[in-house]
């Protein structure tokens, strides 16, 4: 445990380092640049070059590059450009609002993913295998927006039954989830179904069956719990995805997450934002494959003798 803690460790140094300076070089290649969007159209070349100077744009991109490390070696993400307040804190405060919407949309991508993909797998090549695989691709391929603006317009504003939008309440974590479970779901489905299958045919689930237990235990304690494997994978990346936030859900649902405060730094070429977002994004992927490294063997012991 100690030794995969402690490779983990320095892989996910090398990982937020490189993911660093990838972002960092793509971000100053743009063609936008941050002191003229601070100064305004009007202000004069003077003003923008102040304000360069001030930002420190004006130096070497190996020297900003490098006082960006140092900081954050000193867990200082920097300074927002647009709001003049440390990036860490703007971050903290929309941290909460991400965590929740990111446990509610990943429990139920989840939970109908594994309902799906099981009922599809036990009638493998019926109806309604083929009706649920086809959904499941719909569900994949449907724009974020349509899914969630439909789910917007019969259950707020024809039913009434969720707000329209904001946060601080569960009845407002209601639709910004089930938008994200019904488009993730898809994939779980598909993922599930396959498992099944294959986990179905071995022979340990055979001589389960020829014991003479019900369906039922065959399925939930023999076979489903194999087939879970790559879900937890798959969960660990969906963190990272979650954390980075999914910007048009939460524009349409006027969600206050990380992702709104990312979309708002790009609009703003806020790159101290950008870049705490980003690695904030990688450092959740590298913690959910932890997890899903450490639960994996807690639910296939075969797993702790490699």
């Amino acid at each position: 445990m100690l030794q995969l803690l402690a490779k983990r460790l320095v892989q996910a140094v090398l990982i937020l380092f490189g993911v660093s300076a990838i972002t960092f070089v793509l971000l100053y290649a743009l063609p936008a640049d941050p002191a003229r969007m601070l100064a305004g159209r009007s202000a004069t070349a003077k003003t923008v070059e102040n304000i360069r100077h001030e930002l420190g744009l004006d130096k070497p991109l190996v020297v900003q590059f490098g006082h960006y490390v140092g900081g954050l070696v000193q867990g200082d993400f920097g300074r927002s450009y647009a709001q003049k307040t440390e990036v860490s804190t703007l971050i903290a405060a929309r941290l909460p609002a991400t965590l929740t919407l990111m446990a509610a949309g990943i429990a139920l991508e989840v939970l109908f993913g594994l309902v799906l993909g099981v009922i599809a797998a036990l009638n493998r090549g019926k109806l309604v295998d083929r009706v649920i695989m086809m959904s499941s691709f719909v569900g994949v391929s449907a724009p974020q927006f349509v899914v969630a603006l439909l789910l917007l317009y019969v259950f707020a504003a024809t039913l009434g039954w969720f707000p329209m939008s904001g946060y601080g309440t569960a009845a407002h974590v209601v639709l910004p989830a089930a938008t994200l479970g019904l488009l993730g779901a898809g994939w779980y489905a598909r993922m599930v179904r396959s498992a099944m299958i294959d986990v179905l045919n071995q022979d340990y689930v055979r001589t389960a069956r020829a014991k003479g237990l019900s369906r039922a235990r065959v399925v939930l304690r023999h076979a489903l719990p194999n087939a879970t494997l790559p879900i937890i994978a798959m969960i660990g990346i969906d963190i990272g995805q979650f954390m980075g936030g999914v910007v048009v859900v939460e524009a349409v649902y006027g969600w206050p997450g990380i992702g709104q405060l990312a979309w708002q730094a790009i609009q703003q070429v806020d790159i101290p934002i950008i870049m705490g977002v980003t690695l904030t994004s990688a450092l959740a992927i590298i913690l959910g494959n932890l997890l899903a490294d450490l639960i994996a063997p807690a639910i296939d012991p075969r797993i702790r003798s490699h």
